[in-house]
């Protein structure tokens, strides 16, 4: 995609506990984006930076606003170096978020803001919103399809955005997804089974030479063809094996927590640790190593972020030294994962 095309614009607003708590993400970088609209006709961009820089009487706040002019970041979001924060921009006391990504939206996700209606032009204002999703995947190597859902999809029983705004421009959610991954190109890989092969293909995530060798990283998100599975679906994971649980927790996840401590960030720390539990509790055991009652299904975005945070680096590395065996390592872990967490079906066959 062209990452160029238009520019981000960052002007933060003060910091209050109502608006902009200043605490970091609790997944560090976004996990999520939810797509609103603002339920403002007319109003802009520059309205709505105003209107929450100076916001007393309540709780509310989104990462970033887009018209047809304009698109600011008015709480830091990870698009630059500056540390990505936690917004207010989805109720806590609903349970669609953690139960599709394992967090609250507002301690994970950035909140963007179409803004529509009156005098700004839709086409231009939905071409920047599509863009800046895009971007947002781009960086941080999300698939739309699993990671771009509506404020309406998260609280249904109380909004209907941003599929009132993308009404109002001929578009529907379907399309939103659509054209983001249109825009995205191929800057994101996307699997076999995403692109509508059998969900009961066990090949690496692009076409390999042998079952053993992938020639993809294991970043390319693996999930069956079809809409997500909705929270009272049967769960369908593999649990994990308790030594590659063990093996993440050492290798990866404790070193983390180790860094997190050291560095005084007690957020970044209680994420890990948290992380560390949900892999034992995928594989069954508790800290001491005995058995739980069951294993535990990992959250999606657990298993996406062990394989976009050190996975997939590693199998880079291993390819770029010819390392076969390194490669093939860090590919069957992911889908290990992937399975434990659903985003393969169980019947997946591990070659």
């Amino acid at each position: 995609m062209n990452l160029t095309a238009y520019t981000i614009e960052r002007r933060y607003i003060s910091k209050r506990s109502n608006t902009r708590p200043g605490l970091r993400l609790t997944t560090g970088v976004p996990a999520f984006f939810v797509a609103h609209d603002t339920g403002n006709p007319g109003a802009g961009v520059e309205s709505h930076y105003r209107y929450f820089n100076t916001l007393q009487d309540r709780s509310a706040s989104a990462h970033t606003f887009i018209d047809d002019k304009q698109i600011l970041e008015i709480i830091p979001t990870g698009t630059s170096s500056d540390p990505a924060e936690k917004s207010w921009h989805v109720i806590y006391n609903v349970t669609t978020d953690n139960e599709r990504f394992g967090y609250n939206a507002n301690d994970a996700a950035l909140g963007v803001e179409l803004c529509y209606g009156g005098s700004i032009d839709f086409a231009e204002a939905y071409r920047r919103f599509v863009w800046y999703l895009a971007f947002c995947c781009h960086k941080w190597s999300r698939e739309p399809r699993l990671f771009i859902p509506s404020h309406k999809q998260l609280d249904p029983a109380r909004k209907i955005d941003c599929d009132h705004a993308l009404k109002s421009g001929g578009r529907t959610l379907k399309d939103l997804i659509a054209d983001v991954t249109a825009e995205l190109g191929n800057s994101v890989s996307v699997s076999p089974t995403q692109a509508g092969a059998s969900a009961q293909q066990a090949s690496p995530p692009a076409a390999s030479p042998s079952p053993t060798r992938p020639s993809a990283p294991p970043d390319a998100a693996a999930t069956p063809t079809g809409s997500q599975p909705s929270s009272a679906a049967k769960p369908d994971f593999v649990p994990l094996p308790a030594e590659l649980a063990l093996a993440l927790v050492e290798d990866y996840v404790r070193p983390a927590w180790a860094a997190a401590r050291a560095a005084n960030q007690e957020v970044e720390a209680e994420h890990f640790h948290r992380l560390a539990v949900n892999l034992r509790s995928a594989a069954g055991i508790d800290e001491a190593r005995r058995s739980l009652p069951a294993a535990v299904q990992l959250h999606k975005s657990n298993a996406q972020e062990l394989i976009f945070r050190w996975l997939s680096p590693a199998w880079y590395r291993a390819k770029a030294i010819g390392d076969i065996q390194g490669a093939d390592l860090a590919h069957e872990r992911a889908n290990r994962l992937r399975l434990a967490s659903g985003l393969l079906p169980s019947s997946t066959r591990m070659t």
